[in-house]
Protein backbone atom coordinates (compact mmCIF):
# COMPACT_ATOMS: atom_id res chain seq x y z
CA UNK A 1 0.00 0.00 0.00
CA UNK A 2 2.88 2.41 0.78
CA UNK A 3 4.64 2.01 -2.38
CA UNK A 4 1.14 2.41 -4.49
CA UNK A 5 0.92 5.99 -2.57
CA UNK A 6 4.02 7.05 -3.45
CA UNK A 7 3.25 6.24 -7.19
CA UNK A 8 0.13 7.71 -6.98
CA UNK A 9 1.58 10.95 -4.86
CA UNK A 10 4.27 11.46 -7.97
CA UNK A 11 1.74 11.23 -10.30
CA UNK A 12 0.06 14.64 -8.34
CA UNK A 13 -3.67 13.18 -9.06
CA UNK A 14 -4.73 15.56 -6.36
CA UNK A 15 -4.86 15.45 -2.47
CA UNK A 16 -3.70 12.39 -0.62
CA UNK A 17 -4.36 11.63 3.35
CA UNK A 18 -3.52 8.21 4.94
CA UNK A 19 -4.45 6.82 7.98
CA UNK A 20 -7.64 8.63 8.16
CA UNK A 21 -10.20 8.44 10.92
CA UNK A 22 -13.93 7.68 9.10
CA UNK A 23 -15.24 9.03 12.01
CA UNK A 24 -15.18 11.93 10.37
CA UNK A 25 -16.39 11.11 6.86
CA UNK A 26 -19.91 9.44 7.57
CA UNK A 27 -22.97 10.59 9.05
CA UNK A 28 -23.33 8.44 11.90
CA UNK A 29 -19.69 9.32 13.07
CA UNK A 30 -18.56 5.60 13.51
CA UNK A 31 -15.87 3.40 11.69
CA UNK A 32 -12.62 2.77 11.81
CA UNK A 33 -9.61 3.78 10.11
CA UNK A 34 -8.67 4.29 6.37
CA UNK A 35 -5.51 3.35 4.92
CA UNK A 36 -5.84 6.43 2.82
CA UNK A 37 -8.46 8.97 1.11
CA UNK A 38 -7.88 10.76 -2.26
CA UNK A 39 -8.71 13.62 -4.02
CA UNK A 40 -8.74 13.32 -7.38
CA UNK A 41 -8.49 16.97 -8.89
CA UNK A 42 -10.10 15.89 -12.08
CA UNK A 43 -11.41 13.24 -14.33
CA UNK A 44 -7.98 12.59 -15.88
CA UNK A 45 -6.71 11.94 -12.32
CA UNK A 46 -9.43 10.24 -11.23
CA UNK A 47 -9.21 7.66 -13.98
CA UNK A 48 -5.00 7.18 -13.44
CA UNK A 49 -5.89 6.55 -9.94
CA UNK A 50 -8.17 3.96 -10.74
CA UNK A 51 -6.01 2.45 -13.54
CA UNK A 52 -2.97 2.21 -10.79
CA UNK A 53 -5.54 1.09 -8.04
CA UNK A 54 -6.43 -2.10 -10.41
CA UNK A 55 -2.89 -2.75 -11.15
CA UNK A 56 -1.71 -2.96 -8.18
CA UNK A 57 -5.37 -4.91 -6.74
CA UNK A 58 -5.72 -2.33 -4.10
CA UNK A 59 -9.86 -2.52 -3.21
CA UNK A 60 -11.37 0.91 -3.47
CA UNK A 61 -14.42 2.80 -3.66
CA UNK A 62 -16.07 6.01 -3.89
CA UNK A 63 -17.25 8.07 -0.93
CA UNK A 64 -19.53 10.57 -1.13
CA UNK A 65 -20.94 12.46 2.36
CA UNK A 66 -21.27 8.94 3.51
CA UNK A 67 -24.84 9.18 4.62
CA UNK A 68 -25.69 6.31 3.81
CA UNK A 69 -22.79 3.91 4.77
CA UNK A 70 -21.70 1.80 8.07
CA UNK A 71 -17.99 0.95 7.73
CA UNK A 72 -16.94 -1.52 10.47
CA UNK A 73 -14.64 -1.13 13.34
CA UNK A 74 -11.80 -1.95 12.57
CA UNK A 75 -9.42 -0.68 9.86
CA UNK A 76 -10.27 -0.26 5.64
CA UNK A 77 -7.52 -1.80 3.65
CA UNK A 78 -7.84 0.35 0.63
CA UNK A 79 -8.54 3.70 -0.76
CA UNK A 80 -11.49 5.01 -0.40
CA UNK A 81 -11.97 8.03 -3.25
CA UNK A 82 -14.07 11.30 -2.65
CA UNK A 83 -15.04 13.47 -5.70
CA UNK A 84 -15.29 16.63 -3.90
CA UNK A 85 -12.97 18.54 -6.81
CA UNK A 86 -15.95 17.73 -8.99
CA UNK A 87 -18.32 20.69 -7.95
CA UNK A 88 -19.19 22.52 -10.93
CA UNK A 89 -22.47 24.18 -11.49
CA UNK A 90 -23.89 25.36 -14.96
CA UNK A 91 -27.43 26.78 -15.73
CA UNK A 92 -28.48 26.78 -18.85
CA UNK A 93 -31.04 26.35 -21.70
CA UNK A 94 -34.73 25.59 -20.83
CA UNK A 95 -34.44 25.46 -16.82
CA UNK A 96 -31.53 22.71 -17.11
CA UNK A 97 -28.63 22.53 -14.68
CA UNK A 98 -25.69 20.29 -15.14
CA UNK A 99 -23.27 19.65 -11.82
CA UNK A 100 -20.70 17.65 -10.73
CA UNK A 101 -21.18 14.23 -8.89
CA UNK A 102 -18.86 16.01 -5.30
CA UNK A 103 -21.69 18.72 -5.55
CA UNK A 104 -23.95 18.73 -2.34
CA UNK A 105 -27.52 18.06 -2.96
CA UNK A 106 -28.86 20.21 -0.20
CA UNK A 107 -26.73 22.86 -1.53
CA UNK A 108 -28.06 22.51 -5.43
CA UNK A 109 -31.65 22.07 -3.92
CA UNK A 110 -31.45 25.90 -2.45
CA UNK A 111 -29.69 27.28 -4.46
CA UNK A 112 -32.55 26.20 -7.35
CA UNK A 113 -34.94 27.62 -5.18
CA UNK A 114 -33.34 30.71 -5.59
CA UNK A 115 -33.57 30.80 -9.06
CA UNK A 116 -37.62 29.80 -8.96
CA UNK A 117 -36.37 26.84 -10.16
CA UNK A 118 -39.16 24.17 -8.56
CA UNK A 119 -38.61 20.12 -9.03
CA UNK A 120 -35.90 19.62 -6.53
CA UNK A 121 -37.79 20.55 -2.82
CA UNK A 122 -37.78 17.42 -1.96
CA UNK A 123 -33.83 17.35 -1.75
CA UNK A 124 -33.58 19.86 0.24
CA UNK A 125 -32.66 18.15 3.62
CA UNK A 126 -30.96 14.88 2.38
CA UNK A 127 -27.15 15.44 3.22
CA UNK A 128 -25.53 13.81 0.52
CA UNK A 129 -23.89 14.67 -2.67
CA UNK A 130 -25.41 14.47 -6.15
CA UNK A 131 -23.43 11.36 -7.38
CA UNK A 132 -24.85 9.46 -3.79
CA UNK A 133 -28.03 11.00 -4.58
CA UNK A 134 -28.27 9.43 -7.94
CA UNK A 135 -26.42 5.97 -6.95
CA UNK A 136 -29.28 5.67 -4.13
CA UNK A 137 -32.32 7.61 -6.63
CA UNK A 138 -32.37 9.62 -3.33
CA UNK A 139 -36.41 10.84 -2.76
CA UNK A 140 -38.79 12.30 -0.21
CA UNK A 141 -41.88 13.51 -0.35
CA UNK A 142 -43.01 11.42 -3.09
CA UNK A 143 -40.18 12.52 -5.58
CA UNK A 144 -36.64 11.54 -6.47
CA UNK A 145 -33.78 11.53 -8.83
CA UNK A 146 -35.74 9.78 -11.14
CA UNK A 147 -37.77 12.78 -11.99
CA UNK A 148 -35.55 15.52 -12.45
CA UNK A 149 -32.78 13.71 -13.94
CA UNK A 150 -32.23 14.05 -18.00
CA UNK A 151 -28.67 12.11 -18.43
CA UNK A 152 -25.64 11.29 -16.17
CA UNK A 153 -22.05 10.94 -17.25
CA UNK A 154 -20.34 7.96 -15.85
CA UNK A 155 -17.15 6.36 -15.83
CA UNK A 156 -17.31 2.97 -16.99
CA UNK A 157 -15.34 -0.19 -15.28
CA UNK A 158 -12.68 -0.52 -18.82
CA UNK A 159 -12.34 3.51 -17.55
CA UNK A 160 -14.54 4.47 -20.96
CA UNK A 161 -16.54 7.96 -20.13
CA UNK A 162 -20.35 7.47 -21.54
CA UNK A 163 -23.76 9.17 -21.15
CA UNK A 164 -26.35 7.49 -19.64
CA UNK A 165 -29.68 8.38 -20.73
CA UNK A 166 -32.80 8.66 -18.06
CA UNK A 167 -34.36 5.17 -19.19
CA UNK A 168 -31.12 3.59 -18.60
CA UNK A 169 -30.49 4.87 -15.77
CA UNK A 170 -33.34 2.47 -14.56
CA UNK A 171 -34.56 4.86 -11.50
CA UNK A 172 -37.18 3.10 -9.32
CA UNK A 173 -38.00 3.37 -5.58
CA UNK A 174 -34.03 3.75 -3.98
CA UNK A 175 -32.58 2.10 -6.50
CA UNK A 176 -30.44 2.80 -9.63
CA UNK A 177 -28.35 1.52 -12.25
CA UNK A 178 -25.53 2.48 -10.43
CA UNK A 179 -26.51 0.27 -7.32
CA UNK A 180 -26.82 -2.80 -9.70
CA UNK A 181 -23.33 -1.61 -11.04
CA UNK A 182 -21.47 -0.23 -8.62
CA UNK A 183 -18.36 -0.06 -10.79
CA UNK A 184 -19.74 2.28 -12.57
CA UNK A 185 -18.73 5.77 -11.19
CA UNK A 186 -21.28 9.01 -11.58
CA UNK A 187 -19.21 12.17 -12.67
CA UNK A 188 -21.62 14.36 -13.77
CA UNK A 189 -25.77 14.77 -14.05
CA UNK A 190 -27.90 16.88 -16.50
CA UNK A 191 -31.37 17.74 -14.38
CA UNK A 192 -34.24 19.30 -15.55
CA UNK A 193 -36.34 21.71 -13.76
CA UNK A 194 -39.44 24.04 -14.08
CA UNK A 195 -40.02 27.33 -13.36
CA UNK A 196 -42.29 28.15 -10.67
CA UNK A 197 -42.71 31.04 -7.71
CA UNK A 198 -39.76 31.43 -5.84
CA UNK A 199 -41.67 32.18 -2.79
CA UNK A 200 -43.86 29.53 -2.96
CA UNK A 201 -40.56 26.93 -3.48
CA UNK A 202 -38.86 28.54 -0.34
CA UNK A 203 -41.76 28.61 1.52
CA UNK A 204 -42.46 24.91 1.14
CA UNK A 205 -38.28 24.23 1.62
CA UNK A 206 -38.95 26.23 4.92
CA UNK A 207 -42.07 24.17 5.93
CA UNK A 208 -40.30 20.73 5.89
CA UNK A 209 -37.18 22.28 7.21
CA UNK A 210 -39.48 22.97 10.22
CA UNK A 211 -41.46 19.80 9.88
CA UNK A 212 -37.89 17.39 9.83
CA UNK A 213 -36.92 19.57 12.81
CA UNK A 214 -40.06 18.72 14.72
CA UNK A 215 -39.96 14.97 14.14
CA UNK A 216 -36.49 13.71 13.23
CA UNK A 217 -33.02 13.38 16.03
CA UNK A 218 -31.39 16.36 13.63
CA UNK A 219 -29.11 16.81 16.68
CA UNK A 220 -27.44 13.66 16.96
CA UNK A 221 -25.65 11.65 14.47
CA UNK A 222 -27.42 9.64 12.14
CA UNK A 223 -27.99 8.32 8.59
CA UNK A 224 -31.79 9.15 8.14
CA UNK A 225 -34.15 6.39 7.71
CA UNK A 226 -32.73 2.97 8.33
CA UNK A 227 -35.26 1.08 6.38
CA UNK A 228 -37.47 1.30 3.44
CA UNK A 229 -41.13 1.77 4.00
CA UNK A 230 -42.26 -1.64 3.12
CA UNK A 231 -45.30 -1.28 0.52
CA UNK A 232 -48.49 0.21 2.03
CA UNK A 233 -46.84 0.04 5.50
CA UNK A 234 -44.42 2.84 7.42
CA UNK A 235 -41.31 1.50 8.91
CA UNK A 236 -41.42 3.35 11.54
CA UNK A 237 -44.87 2.62 12.87
CA UNK A 238 -44.31 -0.89 13.09
CA UNK A 239 -41.22 -0.36 15.19
CA UNK A 240 -42.68 2.21 16.85
CA UNK A 241 -45.47 -0.37 17.90
CA UNK A 242 -42.95 -2.85 18.89
CA UNK A 243 -41.62 -0.28 21.29
CA UNK A 244 -38.18 0.33 20.51
CA UNK A 245 -38.13 3.79 20.63
CA UNK A 246 -35.60 4.46 22.56
CA UNK A 247 -33.93 0.97 22.65
CA UNK A 248 -30.16 1.27 23.17
CA UNK A 249 -27.28 -0.49 22.66
CA UNK A 250 -24.26 0.30 24.00
CA UNK A 251 -23.76 4.09 22.61
CA UNK A 252 -26.69 3.60 19.76
CA UNK A 253 -30.17 4.18 20.26
CA UNK A 254 -33.22 4.11 18.77
CA UNK A 255 -34.67 7.72 18.25
CA UNK A 256 -37.12 8.27 20.54
CA UNK A 257 -38.55 10.80 18.36
CA UNK A 258 -38.61 9.13 15.19
CA UNK A 259 -38.49 5.23 15.32
CA UNK A 260 -36.82 4.60 12.05
CA UNK A 261 -33.92 6.46 13.29
CA UNK A 262 -30.73 5.07 14.85
CA UNK A 263 -28.98 8.05 16.23
CA UNK A 264 -25.69 7.91 18.07
CA UNK A 265 -26.54 9.55 21.39
CA UNK A 266 -23.08 8.66 23.29
CA UNK A 267 -19.68 7.46 21.52
CA UNK A 268 -21.22 4.65 19.60
CA UNK A 269 -19.13 1.82 17.91
CA UNK A 270 -20.24 0.85 14.15
CA UNK A 271 -20.96 -2.78 15.94
CA UNK A 272 -23.14 -1.61 18.44
CA UNK A 273 -25.51 0.20 15.75
CA UNK A 274 -25.17 -2.64 13.26
CA UNK A 275 -26.65 -5.06 16.26
CA UNK A 276 -29.37 -2.69 17.06
CA UNK A 277 -30.14 -2.23 13.29
CA UNK A 278 -30.55 -6.37 13.04
CA UNK A 279 -32.54 -6.41 16.60
CA UNK A 280 -35.20 -4.21 14.43
CA UNK A 281 -35.01 -5.86 11.93
CA UNK A 282 -35.38 -9.33 12.99
CA UNK A 283 -38.42 -8.21 15.43
CA UNK A 284 -40.10 -6.82 12.49
CA UNK A 285 -40.10 -9.63 10.69
CA UNK A 286 -40.94 -11.96 13.50
CA UNK A 287 -44.37 -9.92 14.39
CA UNK A 288 -45.23 -8.86 11.42
CA UNK A 289 -43.39 -11.37 8.61
CA UNK A 290 -42.22 -8.26 6.84
CA UNK A 291 -38.40 -8.11 5.64
CA UNK A 292 -37.97 -4.77 5.79
CA UNK A 293 -34.78 -3.27 3.25
CA UNK A 294 -31.84 -2.23 5.21
CA UNK A 295 -30.96 1.44 3.64
CA UNK A 296 -27.40 1.75 4.63
CA UNK A 297 -24.56 -0.13 3.35
CA UNK A 298 -22.13 -2.49 5.35
CA UNK A 299 -18.57 -1.85 4.35
CA UNK A 300 -15.65 -3.82 5.51
CA UNK A 301 -17.58 -6.07 8.07
CA UNK A 302 -16.05 -9.34 6.13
Amino acid sequence: MKEVLEVLEQENIGKIEKNVSLKKYTTYRVGGVASAIIYPKNIDALVRSIKILKDNHITYKILGNGSNLLFSDKKYEGVLIKLSAFDHIEFFGNEKVRVGAGFSLMKLSLLTAKRGLTGLEFASGIPGTIGGGIFMNAGAYKSDMGYVVREVKVLTPDLKIITLENKEMNFHYRSSFLQKHPDYICLEVVIKLEKGDKNKIEEVIRERRKRRVETQPLEYPSAGSVFRNPEGKFAGEMIEKLGFKGKKQGGAMVSAKHANFIINYKDASSSDIRKLIEEVHDKVLEEYHVDMKIEQEFVNWE
